[in-house]
């Protein structure tokens, strides 16, 4: 059984200095916090792509939590903003989940300069674990809040990055949660139904499937029309939960 980290116990005893200086002294602490271990699962789950501390999730926020709280006491959200950005820089996946958790539930602070930092972040991407947080819990917050801000989303979808691709599809989840940019996913996916990527195909498959369960009176008909022409797997995790007769008449061939 691998070794969780204390969960009760800050992994760092007090930040100080510059950004680049804090987020040295919370990569030291993730080093020396997890448990190796449950480290080498993780990189065996994800077949060498990423690097990783062996943290496990829940640990790993409330951690984050407690650093952000130290940190907040002497310096301002843009202090915050430039330690999370010196973090995304590293190739261990905590560090890049750190630095989605000490900003997570605080995008109402941020700005369009944010966001546009945020978006440069998917040229740092290794797999879809750092992806998912950064976009699903800063950039898809802030799209929901600032409807504008979709313009910026359908230009990743001619983006020949992968991430920004799967970004553009996670970017519209908290929306469509609000039965928001229903018109615009339809555009969005008629773009990517055509892109082999399995990783892109699955961000769709996401985005359709949330579509689907807080609005399923359009989305039905939505898939019905496409069924001929999406790919199979962006259809059966758009149908995953449809009533099952429903989900027979979309993808019978």
């Amino acid at each position: 059984m691998a070794r969780a980290p204390n969960p009760t116990k800050s992994p760092s005893t007090h930040l100080t200095g510059t950004p680049p200086e804090t987020a040295a002294q919370i990569r030291r602490a993730l080093k020396n916090g997890g448990s190796s271990e449950h480290a080498a699962g993780v990189q065996w789950f994800f077949k060498g792509e990423i690097k990783s501390h062996g943290w496990y999730t829940a640990n790993l926020r409330r951690a984050a939590r407690m650093m952000r709280r130290e940190i907040l006491q002497d310096n301002d959200f843009g202090f915050l903003t430039k330690v999370a950005d010196e973090l995304f820089s590293g190739s261990v996946l905590e560090e890049k989940v750190v630095a989605v958790f000490l900003l997570e539930n605080l995008t109402t602070n941020c700005g369009s300069a944010d966001f546009k930092l945020f978006a440069s972040w998917l040229d740092r991407i290794s797999s879809w674990a750092d992806h998912d947080g950064l976009v699903h819990y800063l950039i898809a917050p802030m799209v929901a809040a600032n409807p504008a801000l979709a313009k910026h989303v359908f230009q990743w979808t001619k983006s020949r990055n992968r991430w920004r691709r799967r970004a553009a599809c996670v970017a519209l989840i908290r929306g469509t949660r609000k039965k928001m940019f229903f018109p615009e996913i339809q555009t969005l996916s008629d773009s990517l139904l055509a892109d082999e990527d399995d990783m892109v195909q699955k961000g769709l498959g996401w985005l359709l499937r949330e579509t689907t369960k807080f609005d399923p009176k359009r989305t039905v008909p939505y898939l019905m029309k496409i069924k001929t022409l999406a790919p199979r797997l962006v259809l059966r995790t758009a149908c995953e939960t449809l009533p099952a007769e429903t989900k027979k008449k979309i993808l019978k061939a």
